[in-house]
């Protein structure tokens, strides 16, 4: 797990930098610079979800996998959670958790997380990870700028699913195939979609409800392969 605890290092230092000075930028920098990365992760999003090798997988990924998010209702569990570290912190910034809850999506969703932790976890040097890492350092500083605080606290969802991701890796060698690991990063590309949607505060996206569809995608996508018949 080098590659995600190099990962944290880099958004805590880049997080501590945009507390440090981003205060300091005045407001109409702040917004053009949030507006540039909400268009940037729209676009990446757009990227990963051409990827998908089967549509029909996607759709039916989001839809089952929203509506389990839905039922099991993560993204207020979610902000519950961090609203109790925020009170346990005496932190009184008012984006604290979105801070780190749009942190952790936009650290986490891409497909360097799911390439890079696969490549560690398969027992490959952390070379995407790295490279991730630095990306996410310079991202950290523009969102702590304006997010505040929070956006530190995304290094703990951080360590759970990447580095989760890497260790069963390290488990499942083989069992992945390349049409998965398409699917996979797919779906990501859709969840980005909506943070960006949020981000650019088109419409409110209940993004992390949509996690779920992640596994379910990779389920799908070893049925649809073992089964034919299945397929369009």
């Amino acid at each position: 797990m080098t590659g995600t605890w190099i990962n944290i290092i880099t958004v805590l230092l880049g997080g501590s930098l945009g507390l440090l000075f981003g205060q300091r930028l005045p407001e109409q920098f702040r917004s053009i610079v949030f507006q540039a990365i909400g268009l940037f992760t729209l676009f990446l999003g757009v990227t990963m979800a051409l990827q998908i090798p089967d549509p029909l997988v996607l759709v039916l990924s989001l839809v089952i996998g929203g509506l389990l998010g839905e039922w099991m209702k993560l993204e207020q569990g979610s902000m519950r959670w961090s609203e109790k570290l925020k009170v346990l912190l005496k932190s009184k910034h008012q984006s604290f958790s979105e801070g780190m809850l749009t942190a952790f999506l936009l650290f986490c969703m891409g497909s360097m997380t799911i390439l890079g932790a696969l490549e560690e976890g398969l027992g490959g040097k952390p070379e995407l990870l790295i490279t991730k890492s630095i990306m996410d350092g310079f991202s950290a500083i523009v969102l702590a700028a304006g997010l505040g605080f929070g956006v530190l606290f995304s290094v703990i969802p951080l360590l759970i699913y990447q580095g989760g991701l890497t260790l069963l890796a390290s488990h499942i060698e083989g069992w992945l195939s390349e049409e998965m690991i398409a699917t996979l990063t797919a779906t990501g590309g859709v969840i980005l979609i909506g943070l960006g949607i949020n981000i650019l505060e088109i419409k409110k996206i209940r993004v992390l409800n949509l996690i779920p569809a992640l596994l379910i995608g990779i389920v799908l996508s070893w049925l649809f392969t073992q089964y034919p018949i299945w397929n369009r």
